[in-house]
């Protein structure tokens, strides 16, 4: 298990290089500023998305980054 700096580290870095800093930095602000249940999110994320999709965009993933 990763420690709890090591996980914001890392967690930023994502974020960064995903996003840019002002943008990472306005996610954060968002995160903070308004209630947030990640689980509810997290259930209804992928609905629009048929289970190919899904699987393409997970497939297209890993290769990217592998």
């Amino acid at each position: 298990m990763k420690t709890d700096t090591l996980l914001r580290e890392e967690g930023m870095r994502v974020l960064a290089e995903n996003l840019g800093l002002l943008e990472a930095e306005r996610f954060i602000a968002l995160i903070i500023r308004e209630p947030f249940d990640y689980t509810k999110w997290q259930q209804n994320l992928y609905d629009d998305m048929s289970l190919e999709e899904l699987c393409r965009k997970a497939d297209s993933f890993w290769k990217e980054t592998h």
